[in-house]
């Protein structure tokens, strides 16, 4: 019954469906960075969900790199490792992500596991659940500070760690290998975070992240497709924030297009400019240029981000998802 249901989705009702999905997003209450950005989250998506794991059918990397208002000092910094695989089966998957931030004095270093199960693995649907466990480190290094006065007791400690362990799920679907949509919460744990040992005061908390995205294949003629995504980002006491994505992808090889990320001050936080090369079919690279929107623009030379995508094996002819954007 629900391969017969599925079925009835041609590539014409796909194309309507997600721009259903699109114009239903976009409306959105729109600013504030949440989290660690990365404009090709498209590529990337083990680092928000979980349940991505293993989902490609054989062992995949992906490197990022990313430089975030590269003019300003003590600018944000960001480079990711990650890599998943299936094990024993096809519908088992198994990942890890190793990640390190830096802005200003501050430093995160991030170590997660991810394991995800295929509970619906249909001909033309596939739905996965996903569950991970991380560890987080955040550090304070005043060595690297530079007081305005000759002496500050402040910074008499060099350098001020604390680690934080958490566990996240995620939701993963595809349809047709032509849509796929995702929902998950990688730090479900609100834990406090403070340099202060006193009990009695109040620290500041970790707040729970919730992450939406969704994307599409829709053909539009002989060896050119329109690689629509969408990434909605929610933190409570904060606003909505949405990442979207227009990308061509000509002959499976080159993929161009546009982003833009809501935020700023009303105009949006940035326009951004991506290009993706498949090298060949077991490797891609990846790069955006973001070009930014708020009052920060005077002082910022926009943000640059450079990615690559590696199956570690070659791929079996006939394998699902045979495309790093899905």
């Amino acid at each position: 019954m629900l391969k017969s249901s599925v079925k009835l989705l041609t590539n014409r009702h796909m194309s309507k469906l997600y721009l259903i999905l699109l114009a239903a997003v976009l409306p959105l209450a729109l600013h504030a960075q949440q989290q660690h950005q990365y404009t090709q989250f498209m590529y990337n998506k083990l680092n928000y969900n979980p349940a991505y794991a293993g989902i490609r059918g054989v062992p995949t990397m992906t490197a990022v790199y990313r430089n975030q208002w590269f003019k300003l000092d003590g600018a944000p910094r960001s480079a990711l490792l990650s890599m998943h695989a299936p094990v024993f089966t096809q519908r088992v998957g198994v990942g890890g992500v190793l990640s390190h931030h830096s802005i200003g004095l501050h430093r995160d270093v991030q170590l997660a596991a991810a394991y995800s199960y295929h509970i619906i693995d249909a001909q033309d649907f596939t739905l996965r659940v996903g569950v991970s466990g991380s560890l987080r480190v955040l550090s304070l290094n005043f060595s690297e500070a530079n007081p305005i006065t000759s002496y500050d007791p402040s910074l008499d400690d060099k350098r001020v760690n604390d680690a934080y362990a958490n566990f996240g799920a995620g939701l993963y679907g595809t349809f047709q290998e032509r849509l796929y949509i995702g929902f998950s919460v990688p730090r479900i744990v609100r834990n406090n975070i403070g340099l202060n040992p006193d009990p009695a005061v109040t620290s500041a908390r970790e707040a729970r992240h919730f992450y939406g995205t969704t994307g599409g294949i829709i053909p539009l003629g002989k060896d050119l497709n329109l690689l629509p995504a969408i990434m909605v980002k929610y933190v409570k006491h904060a606003p909505i924030d949405v990442d979207v994505t227009l990308n061509v992808e000509i002959k499976e090889l080159i993929t161009t297009g546009v982003a833009y990320r809501a935020g700023g001050d009303g105009q949006g936080e940035s326009l951004d400019l991506l290009a993706y090369w498949q090298v060949n079919p077991r490797i891609g690279v990846g790069a955006a240029y973001d070009l930014t929107l708020s009052n920060l623009r005077s002082f910022t030379g926009g943000s640059f981000e450079i990615l690559l995508t590696a199956d570690l094996v070659k791929r079996k002819r006939g394998m699902s998802n045979p495309r790093f954007f899905m």
